[in-house]
């Protein structure tokens, strides 16, 4: 990283904002590179050091924690189960062939580039992956009103969504989310301004989707509030609705006005099908009464 900002600081040195744009990077050695004089290097970070003295360090990330642990283990049969990818008999992240295929199209294609996108994204990029979310069909039938944009990632898509609905969704500001569910969950709707609630989802003691504490808990919500599902592969219970299961939520949601948000972070990775796991999302986006976004 030196190097480059090295070469970056040579090349805007007249910019005068320099200094203070870098300094989250690392104060003491960016302000030594913008200001030689030990004596301004100095009184600029005692400065900032004061600026910034109030910002409390954050939590530690409990996956990331988890992660640490792992690496720390000399256990002879740890397992790593704290981010959902695939690894290999070392316990190294096992990148799928087709990423390798694609990443190979992209090297050798002259017409890639870097240029910037529009403000939606990559409108090839977006097309793509609204057929392999909601299948040709869906995307294509004349009844169905639907528009994406490109994210950040999937966090980026929550937060983008949670940000939508906060601004353009008046009928409710209120989100439930399913308990258990991925512990970010709670943290990208609360910034985006949503008031968080949890429905029942997981019997701890049967080890099974708690639909009757579901289904009791979606009636109670007010009218048209936000619910948020998992189309596929429940983090972190793995446990997914049936079919006729999924029939009854779709009731309850129907009935009560509720809008949907569905997290889909793992088509393809549940049953290996990617379109045997979009059936729960599709059907519910084929009910012409519940509005839904992905």
């Amino acid at each position: 990283l030196l190097p480059i900002m090295i070469s970056f600081y040579q090349t805007i040195m007249t910019a005068s904002s320099f200094a203070t744009f870098l300094v989250l990077f690392g104060q003491h050695v960016v302000l030594a590179l913008a200001n030689p004089s030990a004596t301004t290097t100095t009184t600029t970070a005692s400065s900032s050091s004061s600026v910034w003295g109030h910002v409390a360090a954050g939590p530690p990330d409990a996956i990331l924690g988890i992660a640490q642990a792992f690496r720390e283990s000399t256990h002879a049969d740890k397992v790593n189960v704290c981010v959902g990818a695939y690894r290999d008999e070392q316990g190294k992240p096992w990148v799928l062939s087709v990423v390798r295929k694609a990443e190979e199209l992209m090297l050798a294609s002259p017409t890639d580039n870097k240029e910037y996108l529009p403000i939606e994204g990559d409108d090839a990029f977006v097309q793509q992956a609204l057929q392999f979310a909601y299948g040709a069909e869906l995307l294509n039938d004349p009844n169905i009103q639907m528009a994406g944009v490109q994210t950040l990632s999937g966090t980026g898509a929550c937060r983008i969504g949670g940000e939508f609905l906060a601004r353009h969704y008046p009928a409710s500001q209120n989100i439930y989310i399913p308990n258990p569910t991925w512990g970010n969950h709670f943290k990208i709707f609360q910034e985006c301004g949503l008031t968080t609630h949890t429905y029942r989802y997981y019997g701890r003691t049967s080890n099974n989707l708690d639909l009757d504490g579901m289904i009791q808990d979606l009636q109670r919500a007010p009218d048209r509030s936000i619910i948020l599902l998992h189309a596929c592969a429940h983090n972190p219970t793995g446990c997914d609705p049936t079919m006729e299961q999924w029939k009854e939520i779709a009731n309850v949601v129907r009935a009560k006005r509720h809008l949907v948000f569905f997290d889909s972070a793992y088509q393809g990775f549940a049953s290996g099908d990617a379109e045997q796991d979009a059936t729960a999302l599709r059907f519910f986006l084929a009910q012409p009464d519940i509005p839904l976004l992905l």
